[in-house]
């Protein structure tokens, strides 16, 4: 059975008493807002023939927030109750001092709905969702007598959020969240390797757990780790690199999405501070962050501060056009919220975060692309990477490239690193496919401590002369 909906001041704090203590919070401050959270999750995970985890977490909780410039004072708590509110504000309140500020205005309202209420973990009993991954592990060694180990997992969520701003505006949003991941280790002749491959979004979990869906995801993942297991040793050099669509934009995300995010920009501490309206990628190179494609994993209705999502343009043709915007970057620097304001939860205090961050189209063909190197590597699927925000420079692994030679996409390598930095990077892209494709829903971004899901995506790019770390010659 469904749990009641989150009805935070039908319990031991009522409405009017709230906002009571949120405007005493905000008295003299720029801005502020009480976040309050109610959120449940489930994950199942299956590894090498057996169960090895199921958990079931629910918390809930609030946090209440004060701006005055450049400086924020921010108290939590797990209990939702008058008593711990009023503490709270006078946590919050030790960032406004003697105050003097002026109350910022309401964000927008919106109608809009970007994803179901629907809880996706009363999509299946949890019997049925054990023998899913039982099924997963018995097909995956059933089509090749080589995989040795199989893990799958399952997981779902469902969050509920109440924000209350001091001009008495109340915003709600609830969030799903589903997701699969399925990962194989084959062996032969005494060589193992891997293939991973996930999928999900602010969806239900039938989806997933459709035998079309679950099946073709556990061939993926197969066939990487079948690629893996012929690879021979990665190049080492500068070489043009072709970059497959989706979630390859990873590395778009890192290298250059960051460093476009409001607050570092603000702060001067981002590689791309000062430079609005300059030309920073080449020609045809358009970036966006939209939180508001339907169902993807990056998406938000309305962001933790209350501001509904955009589609926010950052380059276009390879000019600088704007930056993601919290309120409290937006208010210090003259423009507007665009909606990027994000927690990871109650107890963390909001900050410009991307949400789904991708490259358009260009009207170059992927053949087109890859004909135009004459030694290189097509690297289609990458592992984490590290990017240093003040200059940009990356480290990325690729989990399937190949070797390209005179245009051909030749055998598989192991082993390679993209190394770089974004600015240069984005300078070097020669040409821009036609093949856009976003993730399929399995982001995840780290800043400052706090993680929130993502979504990235990119058409098939070509840049010249990046350097490959590799083991080979």
């Amino acid at each position: 059975m469904a749990d009641a909906p989150f009805r935070p001041f039908e319990t031991a704090l009522d409405q009017d008493t709230a906002l009571a203590l949120v405007r005493e919070a905000t008295a003299g401050a720029d801005d502020g807002e009480l976040f309050l959270e109610r959120k449940r999750s489930e994950t199942l995970s299956f590894d090498d023939g057996r169960l090895r985890n199921a958990s079931y977490d629910a918390s809930e909780g609030f946090g209440l927030r004060a701006v005055r410039g450049e400086a924020a004072g921010y108290a939590h708590s797990t209990t939702i109750d008058e008593h711990a509110l009023r503490r709270a504000v006078a946590t919050a309140r030790l960032a406004v001092g003697d105050g003097g500020g002026t109350l910022a205005g309401p964000p927008a309202g919106t109608n809009r709905t970007l994803y179901t209420d629907a809880d996706p973990m009363l999509d299946a009993a949890f019997p049925g969702k054990v023998d899913l991954l039982r099924e997963i592990d018995a097909f995956a060694r059933a089509l090749d007598p080589r995989v040795v180990q199989v893990s799958a997992a399952l997981a779902a969520s469902h969050q509920e959020v109440v924000i209350l701003r001091p001009e008495g505006t109340l915003v709600t949003d609830i969030r799903p969240m589903a997701r699969l991941n399925v990962s194989v280790i084959v062996e032969d002749g005494g060589r193992r390797e891997s293939g991973y491959t996930g999928a999900g979004g602010r969806t239900g979990l039938l989806g997933l757990m459709s035998p079309d869906f679950w099946q073709d995801a556990t061939r993926e993942a197969l066939r990487i780790a079948l690629v893996n297991l012929e690879a021979e040793p990665a190049p080492a050099g500068v070489f043009d690199v072709v970059l497959g669509p989706g979630w390859p934009g990873i590395l778009l995300h890192e290298a250059i999405g960051h460093g476009l995010e409001g607050d570092f920009n603000r702060k001067g501490t981002s590689a791309f501070a000062g430079l609005m309206g300059q030309q920073i990628a080449a020609k045809g190179v358009t970036v966006l962050d939209d939180g508001t494609i339907p169902d993807r994993r990056g998406s938000i209705t309305v962001d933790d501060e209350g501001t509904p999502s955009h589609k926010t343009t950052l380059i276009e043709d390879g000019k600088l056009v704007g930056y993601m915007q919290d309120r409290q970057s937006a208010r210090l620097t003259g423009v507007e919220p665009t909606g990027n304001g994000r927690r990871e939860s109650y107890a963390h205090i909001p900050m410009t975060r991307m949400t789904n961050t991708y490259m358009l189209a260009g009207d170059a063909t992927p053949g087109d692309l890859l004909t135009d190197v004459k030694d290189g590597i097509y690297a289609v699927g990458f592992a984490g990477g590290q990017v240093d925000i003040t200059n940009g420079k990356f480290v990325f692994s690729c989990t399937e490239a190949y070797r390209v030679k005179d245009g051909k996409v030749g055998r598989p390598v192991k082993g390679a690193t993209l190394i770089g930095d974004g600015a240069t990077a984005l300078q070097k892209i020669r040409g821009v496919g036609n093949d856009l494709a976003l993730d399929p829903g399995i982001g995840n971004c780290g800043k400052a401590g706090q993680w929130v899901p993502v979504g990235v995506g990119q058409p098939s790019l070509l840049i010249g002369g990046l350097t490959v770390g590799g083991s080979g010659g």
